[in-house]
Parts: structure tokens; C-alpha cells; sequence
């Protein structure tokens, strides 16, 4: 009997490989759980029950063409922001609540040659603008570890379906913390590729310059082979990077690695007990030879106001295309094509309203140049001063969120408190460059995260040191999930 709480991807493959099980065996498991823990935590926006068994009956019926892809079989839930031919794709909003994708995403094409298969779209905050996947417009979802708690956002679907072992692995998009902080709050891996590394050909833009579709898994093993699975160049996407990516091999110790603590970061709102377990982390990298200083980077500390100028604006622009005319949802209560619009548009949620007003703000003729410009001066600035942090260590950390899983509710109403929520991740999507989260340990019996940032395309040394880490600190940490 396979228990899918227990299963890794590898094992998945193995399973598959050796004929012990079949992909539509596999498939079928998974889509019950599914159906089940979905109807407690609300991960799912669509489960693709139909999709994903022909999927699977197609890989079975021409096994030998498919069995040395990377992700045989794998079960992947895909965050609903990403498009899926064919299958719903809304963004968490009830303006796009009944589209339906006439093409794949760039990376859902990737995971099909791949072999996986695609068995949900996750839920998520609206349009992704959230930190704790309440503004989603089929309703929040909920905590594994605590039903009364986040699991964060706006990828709370994904990293809960994966906590909840749903799926084995899931992708999702990072404007600001969209990937990290979800996986830090829901005990599993989840990583932020370098800017350009990962095709945004397909996601439902929300930041442009910001955006970046990324892995999630339970491990450091299964999150870097679906990196590696997704990663490469795509003409379609002008900002897809054509360097190549190398897979570095595995370390056996930290020596020679110098890891600077980013204090700017880590003194930044954080709790008592993120701060212990951070530190234990540290710890258990000294313990394993790396050579730990500390860090000040010039700037970080206004990526809030950098990114809280930036991202609206281009939201406030992205989101110009939802008018009601094209496609999407359409008020058709209006007597002129300006009044649907404008009918159309009073159904956006509460927080993408206020983010497009922001933007637009900053945007307005006599405001542009004292805003929105003002930021990219100092977002540039962030970035020099990442790019000298990197010519003296090899990697920085910190820790993920400055706290675990908050109650449902509890923030939703205060948006400068939620704001906070992001105030260690934001930095790594405003200078471009990579960066994980691992659990690191416990505080107040949920899940800690470790963030792991890099220069850019450095994927390969992070994911080589996050996986010595995580072999060493030996947690386990996914056997205390509820459900």
C-alpha cells in the first residue's frame, strides 16, 4: 500500500520505473486524496480529474517513449495563475472565474515533455496580491498544520498541497515572497529562481519586472529536479535568459563556503522563536565548515517602499486588459461600453483595488517621476549594492518570514501588518536574483523557514548547500501535518 505522505519523487519514479505501480495507479491515489483533504483546507481550485487520467493512460500506454523523463508520473499541482489549455485558469478572481486557456503555459508544456502530471490548479490570493491566500475569490485556504492558521501567500494552494501531500510537487509565481514565504509557514522547500531563468510565458502577469514561476516540494532533491525540469530559454518571453544551467555535484562539507547573515533582514520584526531556530540553522552550517560573517547591504531596508511603489504600478497596468469586452467576466448591466467596463471592474477584490489605485497613483502625470521613478533609482541602488555582498560572500541568509503561520483573519484588515509579512523576501525579487526556503525548525509547534540567497544563476550552489543542510538538521519536519 503506497502512502502519499511518505512518498518522495524519486520514489514515485522508482515505483513507476519498476512496474510496481502504474502512472494511472498513481494518478488515481492522488486524485482521491485530493478530493478529500481538499474539501478541509480548500487548497484547490480545480481538481483535473479527467485531464489528468488521460495523461496518465497516454504515458502507461507508450511507457518505453516515457520512462527516463525526470518527473515519470509525478502528480503536480500548478498555481492557478499559470495557464492550462483547456482548463480553468482564474487567477483566484471572480474575473477571470470562467476562463478557459486556448494554450499551455511555456512551463506547462516543459512538465508534460517532462512526464508529470498535472493533477490541479491551487489556490491563491487574487491576481496573486496577498500574503495569505484570503483574497482569493473561492475563499481562503487553510493551514495543514493548523486549520486555523494561513499557509501564506499568494502560492498558498500550491505549498499547502504539497504540505498535505496532495501532490508530490507543485509550481508557483514570486512577485514578492509568493513561493518562499508560503513554504517557510507551510514546513516544505520552495525556491525563487534568478529573474529570466524560468519562462513567464502563460503566468497572469501581476509585476512584470518582479514576476518569477518557481518550484515547491517537500525536499531540496525533489524542488531542484523540478527547477532543473522547468528552466531554460524561451523565445516567447523577451526576458528568458538564454544562459545555460549546470547542475553542480552534491557537497560533503560547507568548508571554503562563506555565507554572510544579513542583519538588515534578520533584526527586522522577527520573532523570538523564528530567531531561535534560525540561529540553530546557523548553527549547523558552522558546524559543517562554512565560514559565517555578518552583513549590512546598502538600501535593503527601503525594498519595502521600492516594491510597494513598483509592483502596483505594473499591476495598475497588467490588469488594464480586464475590461469585460475581450474575455472574462462581464457585467452586462451597463447601457455603454464605458459603464460595462466600469461594472466589470467594481468586481475586482478589495486588495487587487487598492494595489491598481496605488499603482495608478504613482503613475499619474506630476507623481511619476517622485514615485514610481524615485523607486527604480533605489532599486537599482539595491541591486549594486547586492551585486558588492556577493564579491564577499558566496551566499546570504536570513531568516524566510519574521513569523510562522498567523490566524486566519487576524491580519486581512491591516494592510501595512500584512504588507510586513514579506519584508525578508521582497529584497530577492527587487535585485533579481535566486533564492530557497527550507524549514529550519519550530517556533510555537509550526514550521520555520531558512531563506538562502545567491548572485544570479547560482541555483546550483544554493541547492547544493540547502540539501547538506537539510541532511544534517535531519528534521522530518513534515510528520507533524494535520491533515
Amino acid at each position: 500500500m503506497i502512502e502519499p505522505s511518505k512518498l518522495t519523487v524519486t520514489e514515485c519514479i522508482n515505483l513507476i520505473q519498476d512496474k510496481e505501480v502504474s502512472v494511472t495507479e498513481i494518478t488515481e491515489l492522488f486524485l482521491e486524496r485530493s478530493k478529500e483533504i481538499n474539501l478541509k483546507i480548500n487548497s484547490l481550485i480545480t481538481v483535473c480529474e479527467d485531464s489528468a487520467i488521460k495523461q496518465a493512460k497516454e504515458i502507461d500506454s507508450n511507457f518505453e517513449e516515457y520512462r527516463n523523463k525526470p518527473l515519470l508520473g509525478v502528480p503536480i499541482s500548478v498555481k492557478d495563475v499559470i495557464s492550462t489549455k483547456n482548463i480553468k485558469t482564474t487567477a483566484g478572481s471572480k474575473i477571470l472565474n470562467n476562463y478557459i486557456p486556448p494554450y499551455n503555459a511555456f512551463v506547462v508544456d516543459k512538465l508534460k515533455d517532462a512526464g508529470a502530471i498535472i493533477i490541479s490548479k491551487s489556490n491563491c490570493d487574487e491576481f496573486a496580491m496577498g500574503s495569505s491566500n484570503e483574497t482569493s475569490f473561492f475563499g481562503p485556504c487553510l493551514n495543514p498544520w493548523d486549520l486555523n492558521t494561513v499557509p501564506g501567500g499568494s502560492s498558498g494552494g500550491s505549498a499547502a498541497s504539497v504540505a498535505s501531500s496532495q501532490s508530490l510537487i507543485s509550481i508557483g509565481s514570486d512577485t514578492g515572497g509568493s513561493i518562499r514565504q508560503p513554504a517557510s509557514l507551510c514546513g516544505i522547500v520552495g525556491m525563487k529562481p534568478t529573474y529570466g531563468s524560468v519562462s513567464r510565458a502563460g503566468l497572469i502577469a501581476f509585476g512584470s519586472s518582479l514576476d518569477q514561476i518557481g518550484p515547491f516540494a517537500k525536499n531540496v532533491h525533489d524542488c531542484e529536479k523540478l527547477f532543473y525540469s522547468i528552466a531554460g530559454h524561451d523565445p516567447k518571453d523577451l526576458t528568458s535568459s538564454k544562459k545555460e544551467l549546470k547542475n553542480h555535484n552534491d557537497l560533503s562539507s560547507l568548508k571554503g563556503i562563506r555565507i554572510g547573515i544579513c542583519n538588515d533582514i534578520s533584526d527586522q520584526g522577527i520573532s523570538e522563536g523564528v530567531k531561535k531556530a534560525f540561529n540553530n540553522s546557523v548553527d549547523t552550517m558552522r558546524s559543517l565548515g562554512a565560514d559565517i560573517g555578518e552583513i549590512s547591504i546598502d538600501y535593503i531596508k527601503e525594498s519595502l517602499p521600492v516594491y510597494y511603489l513598483t509592483a502596483p504600478s505594473e499591476a495598475s497596468s497588467n490588469l488594464n486588459r480586464y475590461d469585460g469586452i475581450k474575455y472574462g467576466f462581464s457585467d452586462q448591466n451597463g447601457k455603454t461600453s464605458w459603464e460595462t467596463i466600469g461594472l466589470t471592474r467594481s468586481n475586482f477584490g478589495e486588495e487587487v483595488k487598492r494595489r491598481i489605485l496605488l499603482g495608478t497613483f504613482a503613475l499619474s502625470s506630476g507623481y511619476y517621476d517622485e514615485y514610481y521613478g524615485k523607486a527604480q533609482k533605489i532599486r537599482g541602488l539595491i541591486i549594486n549594492s547586492f551585486n558588492e555582498a556577493f564579491k564577499k560572500f558566496d551566499l546570504i541568509i536570513s531568516p524566510t518570514s519574521p513569523i510562522t503561520a498567523f490566524e486566519v483573519g487576524s491580519q486581512i484588515n491591516d494592510p501595512l501588518l500584512m504588507y510586513q509579512n514579506d519584508i525578508c523576501t521582497m529584497p530577492a525579487n527587487i535585485a533579481g536574483i535566486p533564492a530557497i526556503s527550507i524549514p529550519c525548525g519550530f517556533s510555537n509547534e509550526l514550521p520555520v523557514g531558512l531563506q538562502i540567497m545567491g548572485p544570479n544563476f547560482s541555483e546550483s550552489k544554493i541547492f547544493s548547500v540547502a540539501k547538506l543542510i537539510e541532511n544534517s538538521m535531519n528534521l522530518n519536519i513534515l510528520e507533524g501535518v494535520k491533515v
